[in-house]
């Protein structure tokens, strides 16, 4: 696969840390990780830490139809959930140990639109001088810097050059607009990553102090490449209906008199972007049904289904025979979004009650 020459971030090769970490406190040694606070609260909160991260490179298909970004920083612990988990105390921890070097994070996305491609499934598989050393199937997260992204923690054999190769099968999404046809086919590249603990020891360390628990988050990183942060409202196009709200995840409702090509039915069509607080990251992930009432009645009832579009985003959505203004929605998240959390999302999106809005 041949390698495109990207620009680095940053600094270049020799970068330790991203555009917009510069406020990162330096340190010449990996520090503890501070320990998860004693009550978090069942929403979205300031995390105890952040720390700085590293580019590693950036690569695009020979065909053009994907581009990647490999990030690194220090081991991370992070919680996996699944359609079951109801409370934080049973996600899965994925604890700092001391087992593992770093945490690698990946980003794919399509170089014509620059839109994060959701649900690809991801694995990277590292090597030395051509042999094989660790190979995974990596998680696709959220976190509040990078918004959807893919990452795990990994053990590495020492300082040197490794191999990196980002695998993706192609997305399981309804694709519409521009993208019918595209992202399903599987796709790799492979990176050099130069790796040193002192470089990785170098990497800065933001502690929240106080802010810990905060109804707030840090700012997404400033990157020179996309990351998943949902479209601006007023770039949705469609008529606007506002926007919802279910456990604290922000649900906003557009609908479109012509539906988007690769949708099948008649009639309009309605759709929900779901974003997080504060940053607007895309929720990917979840079972969303939606209700339309009129005068009592049921006009409509069904699934909105997972869709990445060029112009709505990664959203949720379905032909509806007729919208008219004054109907009653009520959004039921039948599953909250399937992704790993990293500290400070762990606790929200598990208990999404139903919303309801006027269109």
């Amino acid at each position: 696969m041949q390698r495109r020459d990207y620009v680095r971030l940053c600094l270049g090769a020799g970068a330790v840390g991203l555009a917009g970490c510069s406020d990162l406190i330096r340190t010449r040694e990996v520090t503890s990780t501070p320990p998860i606070l004693e009550d978090r609260p069942d929403r979205v909160y300031y995390p105890t830490h952040v720390d700085g991260m590293a580019m590693v490179d950036m690569a695009e298909t020979d065909d053009g139809e994907y581009a990647f970004a490999l990030m690194y920083t220090y081991p991370h612990r992070f919680w996996r959930v699944d359609a079951t988990t109801t409370e934080a105390e049973e996600a899965n921890l994925h604890d700092v140990d001391g087992s593992n070097d770093i945490h690698l994070m990946a980003v794919v996305w399509d170089p014509k639109t620059g839109r994060v491609l959701p649900d690809t499934g991801m694995s990277v598989d590292i090597a030395r001088d051509g042999e094989a050393l660790d190979e995974q199937v990596i998680y696709p997260m959220l976190s509040a810097r990078m918004g959807f992204h893919y990452g795990a923690n990994f053990k590495l054999d020492g300082e040197g050059t490794y191999d990196v190769t980002m695998s993706v099968g192609g997305t399981n999404v309804r694709r519409t607009g521009e993208y019918v046809g595209r992202f399903s086919d599987p796709a790799s590249v492979t990176v050099p990553f130069e790796f040193t603990t002192e470089k990785r020891d170098e990497l800065g360390i933001e502690r929240a102090g106080d802010r810990a628990g905060e109804a707030a988050v840090p700012s997404v990183m400033d990157m020179n490449h996309p990351l998943g942060v949902a479209p601006e409202l007023e770039e949705l196009p469609g008529t606007h209906h506002g926007t919802a709200e279910s456990g604290e995840a922000k649900l906003a409702v557009v609908s479109l008199s012509e539906r988007p090509d690769g949708v099948d039915g008649e009639g309009d069509y309605l759709a929900v972007s779901a974003r997080t607080p504060y940053n607007e990251l895309v929720l990917p992930g979840m079972a969303l049904d939606a209700r339309i009432e009129r005068g009592g009645e049921t006009v409509f009832e069904g699934a909105l289904e997972r869709t990445f579009d060029d112009s709505l985003d990664y959203h949720y959505g379905a032909a509806v025979d007729d919208i008219q203004a004054g109907d009653e929605l009520t959004l039921e998240v039948v599953t909250h979004p399937q992704v790993a959390r990293h500290e400070g999302y762990e606790t929200a999106f598990l208990q999404m009650p139903s919303a309801e809005l006027t269109l």
